[in-house]
């Protein structure tokens, strides 16, 4: 059931996606208590380990919380030697994982020829991983879409190069880059990545529960499954699916009392993480998505709560008397 990479063992193999302003310590510590065989950090810019006066976002995406299980640590980039500068640091911070990103679809990212842009040029891609293996003595793992798009479905030909320049385990997602998040995420194309290497494959792309899970994990054929925006609002989610794929213990769900309890926890966390102003904003969304996966009331007032003890009285008032939330 397990995946073991060199010294890591990735047990069970469900995994938490890296997600911009989404996977941040606070987050990746809640879905780690319920039950992960693996959380990814944000991605965090090569050039952002490197500067001297990182902003307060990046600062918080460079606490990477290294002692705190298996967290890899996902860098982007676009040149070899920045990268390896990059993975060297994250080593030296404690990291177990390094993971490579080749799967962005934001303009932001593959305008400045990082992210999924990298598949659009395999041959400096590979020096890039050629870098980042080189540099430390960690397992690296590589996440990419099929393809830029459905003219150049490079995946599988990425994927061999990729296990004979030394990456250990690769994570597709079941899009192109042209298609954003758009339509539905192809699970059986995957399977030509499997098939094409040795090292552990990774299927991701709208794994929104139990069912959703068993379904790519038999159209791709992979070893391990990734959940991304499904664990929005229920942090709890990948340990049903273990349980669900893998018979691991089930977790206990909060609800009622409990659940607001967990989301308190969540929110006070976030706010000693960024500090109370930035904190507050950032929290917003995660109380969004709470609201809307357990159906509570006061999801108005409690995004436009000004204070962290208005907040904190209103996830209350909302959370308390709600009922268990399905997978």
């Amino acid at each position: 059931m397990s995946i073991d990479l060199a010294q890591a063992r990735l047990d069970p193999p469900v995994f938490l996606a890296p997600m911009a302003g989404i996977t941040d310590l606070p987050f990746r510590r809640l879905v780690a208590r319920f039950g992960a065989g693996l959380v990814v950090s944000e991605m965090v810019a090569s050039g952002e380990m490197l500067t001297t006066r990182p902003s307060v976002r990046a600062r918080a995406r460079v606490d990477l919380g290294l002692g705190d299980g298996i967290t890899a640590v996902q860098l982007a980039g676009r040149e070899p030697a920045p990268m390896a500068e990059a993975a060297r640091m994250v080593a030296d911070m404690g990291a177990r994982i390094i993971d490579i990103n080749m799967g962005c679809p934001a303009k932001k990212v593959t305008g400045g020829l990082s992210g999924s842009a990298l598949m659009r040029a395999p041959d400096h891609a590979l020096r890039l991983i050629e870098a980042v293996v080189g540099a430390v003595d960690l397992p690296v793992t590589l996440k990419m879409r099929l393809g830029w798009d459905d003219a150049s479905r490079n995946a599988p030909q990425i994927a061999q190069r990729a296990e004979a320049a030394g990456v250990a385990m690769i994570t597709v997602h079941g899009r192109t880059r042209m298609q954003f998040y758009t339509g539905d995420a192809d699970w059986a194309a995957i399977a030509a990545v499997k098939a094409a290497v040795r090292v552990p494959v990774v299927t991701n792309g709208d794994i929104s529960g139990i069912a959703s899970a068993h379904a790519a994990r038999a159209a791709s054929g992979a070893d391990a499954v990734m959940v991304g925006r499904g664990a929005q609002g229920r942090p709890w989610l990948l340990a049903e699916i273990a349980h669900a794929l893998h018979g691991t213990p089930a977790p206990t769900v909060p609800h009622g009392n409990a659940l607001s309890d967990m989301i308190s926890e969540h929110y006070e966390a976030m706010l000693s993480f960024y500090g109370a102003a930035v904190g507050l904003r950032l929290a917003r969304k995660h109380l969004g998505w709470y609201a809307d996966a357990a159906g509570a009331p006061l999801r108005r007032e409690m995004l436009l709560a000004s204070t962290p003890a208005a907040t904190l009285a209103l996830i209350g008032a909302a959370f308390g008397s709600c009922e268990r939330v399905a997978a």
